[in-house]
């Protein structure tokens, strides 16, 4: 742990379906069994998420499929960091990955969510709030069992696509090859 660091990561960017969720966190005191968010189970992230909970300073940024949609993904993650960033003051900051998305103030590093403490628990954060999401999601539309792939392009989800087309909470902008000869109408 570092004193003044602020970790930030984010989950749902590759998924075409569910909410974009960006963490930045501040670790107050020490938190064992920190690790990059998709290297824990379900049961481990959502105790830890408590207890991070309980032991930070912490922000959390979500953006809608529409949003995704209307605005790009770039766009949305540059948005959800400056708004970290004005909302976590702190005499340092470190994003998880190769790219500050043009916030010069931002140095990133890769794998970073399984390095430092503070980036591991922005990892958990987004993570746990993403998946709680679109389990939420998968309970208004139970036809595309958002609770199996998260939202993300698997051959489950495809086939649901194909048979019942999109929903409100899929991202359009977002092409996949085995739906390129598809025409299908939406649900909302």
């Amino acid at each position: 742990m570092t004193l003044n660091l602020c970790g930030i990561d984010e989950a749902g960017r590759g998924p075409i379906a569910g909410d974009l969720v960006v963490a930045g966190c501040i670790l107050n005191s020490h938190v064992d069994g920190l690790n990059d968010s998709k290297k824990l189970n379900e049961k481990k992230r959502e105790a830890l998420y408590e207890i991070i909970i309980k032991n930070s300073s912490y922000h959390i940024v979500k953006f809608s499929a529409k949003e995704i949609d209307d605005n790009g993904i770039s766009i949305c993650m540059k948005k959800a960091l400056l708004e970290i960033m004005k909302n976590l003051t702190c005499k340092e900051y470190l994003f998880d990955g190769n790219t500050n998305f043009g916030i010069n103030n931002l140095p990133t590093m890769i794998k970073a969510d399984g390095k430092i403490p503070e980036v591991s628990a922005a990892s958990i954060l987004a993570k746990v709030t993403h998946d709680r999401n679109i389990i939420n999601d998968a309970k208004k539309y139970p036809q595309y069992q958002f609770q199996k792939h998260k939202g993300y392009g698997t051959a489950l989800h495809v086939e649901m696509i194909k048979k019942y087309g999109y929903c409100e909470i899929h991202r359009k902008s977002y092409k996949l090859k085995a739906l390129n000869t598809l025409v299908t109408p939406t649900l909302f």
